[in-house]
């Protein structure tokens, strides 16, 4: 088995761009975990202690189910794009560039009930969608309109979760699709808003700016969580509280944990976890500037912060570049890499696809989005069209 030292992650994610990996394809092995290298003070000449960081198999092949659907995603857009709603197999290359265009090619010849090709000797052969596919097509535009108040509330909170109340547009563009945005917001949605959202020039670049503070906002996924789970009895007291193996905790300042299989803390790990659970910490909606970075309670806010940031994105998951980007303007730790590795209850890093991404594990069953919103749902009942049998362990970003 291959054994990286934590130095070396950090080194990579400070050294690369937004874009690069934590680590690269080959760092777990093939025994499902990783073998990570802890850097500790010792007294002597004794080795630093390594702690395996477990591979989630579920979460991994969730990456993997999405590249053919974000695939036929991609070619139903470009279609629609159309002025005739078809286009030429030859200019596909504009599209997608020459080595995906065979790619998408064979994504075609393989779902005739979504694609259908006319054109024949002298006529240059075009793709459309099925008229099947066009009627479900058609349902777009109302999960779009669902979203939009979805949309509208999720971007308040995320810039209620900045330091001062404004993010980069370039930022807010960068997760766009994760957020569920349509790629022109700034134009489309921004203007709908005038008493919610301004667009403002701060040193030379445009920031997107809160224009009202929402109190009924600033509640969190884990608070909602826990309203839901009513832990808390008529009286208001909360029943006797019991740390068990798997790390959960019933209480108003608990996470939800869901360790990898294969993890066995020892008791003295889960003492400590159960003191981390019951320990109260500022809302990650109070301003960062007003705490203390030593402070223990402000750490554990800080992994608040990533958590709601991840409960904002439509699956619950963002590239770990992404979650980087937003490092100065909320206040992310500055080794994000060893706060997501010490929370592994709670988030999971994938080594899968084009770039490494940070999943919130709660949000998930399995490989399964648990909740979807009205576009991951239009997206699902167009790719049913496939008749792919694993539908229901998809959810997709395009």
């Amino acid at each position: 088995m291959r054994s990286l030292s934590l130095s070396l992650l950090l080194h990579r994610c400070l050294r690369s761009s937004i874009h690069n990996k934590f680590w690269d394809n080959n760092s777990f092995g093939k025994s499902g975990f990783m073998l990570v290298q802890i850097m500790h003070k010792t007294s002597g000449g004794r080795r630093p202690k390594k702690k395996i960081y477990h591979r989630v198999h579920e979460l991994d092949k969730a990456m993997d189910l999405q590249k053919k659907p974000t695939m036929i995603l991609k070619l139903k857009s470009i279609i629609q794009s159309q002025k005739n709603q078809s286009i030429l197999l030859r200019d596909l290359e504009k599209e997608v560039g020459i080595i995906q265009k065979w790619n998408f090619i064979a994504v075609i010849e393989k779902y005739p009930s979504v694609f259908h090709v006319t054109g024949g000797h002298k006529t240059p052969p075009a793709v459309m969608l099925t008229t099947k596919a066009k009627k479900i097509a058609a349902e777009e535009a109302l999960a779009n309109d669902l979203m939009e108040p979805i949309l509208v509330k999720n971007l308040r909170k995320l810039l209620m979760l900045s330091v001062d109340c404004r993010l980069p547009l370039e930022k807010i563009n960068f997760i766009q699709p994760e957020l569920g945005l349509p790629a022109d917001f700034r134009e489309s949605l921004i203007p709908k808003f005038p008493e919610l959202f301004s667009v403002k020039d701060v040193h030379g670049r445009p920031h997107l700016e809160l224009g009202s503070w929402d109190s009924s906002l600033a509640v969190t996924a884990r608070e909602e969580r826990f309203m839901r789970s009513r832990i808390l009895d008529t009286s208001g007291n909360s029943r006797r509280a019991c740390i068990t193996k798997d790390g959960n905790f019933p209480g108003p300042f608990a996470f939800h944990l869901k360790f990898p299989v294969g993890f066995r803390p020892n008791t003295n790990y889960l003492q400590e976890l159960e003191k981390w659970q019951k320990m109260d910490f500022p809302s990650p909606y109070l301003n960062a500037k007003r705490f203390e970075v030593s402070d223990p309670k402000a750490r554990k806010r800080v992994v608040a912060v990533i958590h709601e940031l991840l409960s904002l994105t439509m699956e619950k998951r963002l590239t770990s570049g992404q979650l980087d980007a937003f490092h100065s303007e909320l206040r992310l730790p500055a080794r994000l890499l060893l706060c997501l590795i010490k929370h592994h209850g709670m988030f999971y890093i994938t080594n899968k696809g084009a770039k490494s991404t940070v999943f919130l594990k709660e949000a998930y069953d399995g490989s399964k989005l648990l909740d979807k919103c009205p576009i991951l749902t239009f997206r699902d009942r167009f790719i049913a069209l496939t008749g792919r049998m694993d539908l229901d362990q998809m959810s997709f970003t395009t």
